[in-house]
């Protein structure tokens, strides 16, 4: 139920350095490229920021679809013990 931040920060660090290392790497890829024309350069691009955009959006709806399953195993298990409790303690209502 508790998670540990430091952990989470870490990683998040590491993620974020690595993508901002390859957009630097891609970024002057690009621009050393002689033999490429600009037009393509810019279509590169585009697909690189479209292919980002796309997984961060990825990531984002598997993270909400966890989030809601674990919200729905945690009403369950308070619905559970609620009805467990009532029966032991004999209650009716």
């Amino acid at each position: 139920m508790f998670t540990n931040n430091s952990d989470n920060s870490l990683i998040m660090f590491f993620n974020g350095a690595g993508v901002l290392i390859a957009y630097a790497m891609l970024g002057v890829s690009l621009w050393l490229s002689t033999d490429v024309p600009l037009s393509t350069k810019g279509f590169w691009a585009i697909a690189v920021l479209m292919l980002t955009i796309s997984l961060v959006n990825f990531v984002k709806y598997r993270f909400d679809d966890r989030i809601t399953e674990d919200r729905i195993n945690q009403i369950e298990a308070a619905r559970n013990e609620k009805l467990l409790k009532d029966y032991v303690s004999g209650d009716e209502n």
